[in-house]
């Protein structure tokens, strides 16, 4: 018994060991890949931050509009499973922002998807790899949060060590990359990469603050995320929003102006993206007086699976007035955007080639979210499905615009 206890603990050593050599080797191929077939975005006159000496915030400085892409849930597995999906997923994004060339990329959450029995590998720090050095070949300055699957229970690196991964630009050639903006933030409040990008004009004045939250990956014990009860912010990090958003109020003032407009980017939904959509619903697909669709729908056969954790974010949001907009991912075939008391909630559409059976056929979902900020801090935004002829897509003919869940609900 022994013997055959002694032979086994061989094999599945020999099996991990060459499952990593093959997961390595396959990594530096896309890293080849990246290296030679991906360029440079070519911007007339790309914005460069600062950083401010107090917050430490990155600060860009514009008189004019301030574009920012939003990308979500890339999924790039990392593994021999996925190689091919993966290779799909870098071509997307490349693709998107070399044609959009926005000033900053936001990436609400799951870069990684180290998913063993579809990605072939636990190993969360590859995809964060291939994804650091893909935004470092296109040089454009890119600010992500953490989503659930980016550190799942069984991946080999926790959110802390990734989260330092991207802020000391680890997965960088001499670490000397700085397009990421990522911050872990402070370690006393909830989560890793609670952190601000500033956005001002010339005389000083902070016109647009982009908040980036971590909201966790699961809650109520459901370790592995199998039940679907996921986490969200919690206390402490809404009390620090509201303290950055009155220090930079202060900080307006002496200038002669007020607190600034702010957006929210996080990866899993708050609740009222689940209100809004069944107050939209429940009254015929047809707006209220609370709720306003500009455009989408729920496309998850489950509707929408916001956090679980209560909280008091969107409270907050409304008392102080200054952020205008939430974006998120986390619910794949999501992709509505609409006001809520004033609010807008807006998904992303997702990149991923990899979570559901079948998706990378499917194209209705897939594509980014184009985010114009104006110089007095208003801002409007609009979905862009990645196969278009500005996106130069030669892969349209390999996909469906079906819907994949065909039977959900949905407006006219």
């Amino acid at each position: 018994m022994g013997k055959v206890l002694l032979v086994l603990l061989i094999v599945v050593a020999a099996v991990v060991v060459i499952t990593a050599a093959v997961n390595t080797v396959l990594m530096l191929l896309q890293l080849k890949f990246i290296e030679k077939n991906v360029k440079s975005v070519k911007y007339e006159n790309q914005l460069r931050p600062l950083y401010d000496k107090n917050s430490g915030a990155a600060v860009f400085t514009t008189d004019g509009d301030f574009s920012v892409m939003q990308l979500t849930d890339v999924h790039i597995g990392g593994g021999w499973m996925s190689f091919n999906k993966d290779r799909k997923a870098i071509e997307a994004v490349a693709a998107m922002i070399t044609a959009e060339k926005p000033d900053l990329v936001a990436v609400t959450g799951d870069i990684a998807y180290p998913v063993p029995f579809q990605a072939g590998t636990f190993n969360n720090r590859i995809p964060a790899k291939i994804f650091g050095r893909l935004m470092e070949k296109l040089g454009v300055y890119w600010a992500p949060v953490l989503g659930n699957h980016d550190t799942e229970a069984y991946a080999c690196f926790n959110r802390a060590y990734i989260g330092r991964y991207y802020e000391e630009h680890r997965y960088s050639k001499n670490h000397s990359e700085k397009y990421c903006l990522f911050k872990s933030g402070d370690k006393s409040l909830h989560g890793v990469g609670n952190y601000v990008v500033q956005v001002k004009n010339t005389s000083g004045v902070i016109t647009q603050c982009l908040f980036f939250m971590d909201t966790g990956s699961y809650v109520d014990n459901d370790f592995f995320g199998i039940f679907w009860r996921y986490d969200g912010m919690h206390q402490n990090q809404i009390d620090w929003y509201e303290k950055q958003l009155k220090d930079f109020e202060k900080c307006n003032s002496k200038l002669g102006a007020g607190m600034p407009k702010s957006l929210m980017f996080f990866h899993i939904p708050i609740a009222q993206y689940k209100e809004a959509w069944n107050q939209y619903r429940e009254n015929g697909f047809s707006d209220t007086e609370e709720v306003k669709r500009f455009y989408g729908e729920v496309g998850e056969k489950g509707g929408v699976f916001p956090s679980l954790h209560p909280d008091k974010v969107f409270e907050t949001i409304c008392r102080l007035g200054s952020t205008k907009g939430t974006f998120c991912g986390h619910d794949h075939l999501n992709n509505f955007s609409m006001d809520y008391k004033g609010v807008r909630l807006t998904y992303g559409l997702t990149v991923d080639y990899l979570a559901y059976v079948g998706i990378k056929k499917y194209g209705f979902q897939r594509g980014c979210t184009m985010i114009d900020i104006r110089p007095d801090g208003s801002f409007d935004c609009k979905s862009e499905n990645y196969y278009q002829e500005k996106y130069g897509n030669a892969d349209c003919g390999s996909v469906t615009m079906e819907h994949y869940y065909p039977k959900v609900e949905r407006p006219v």
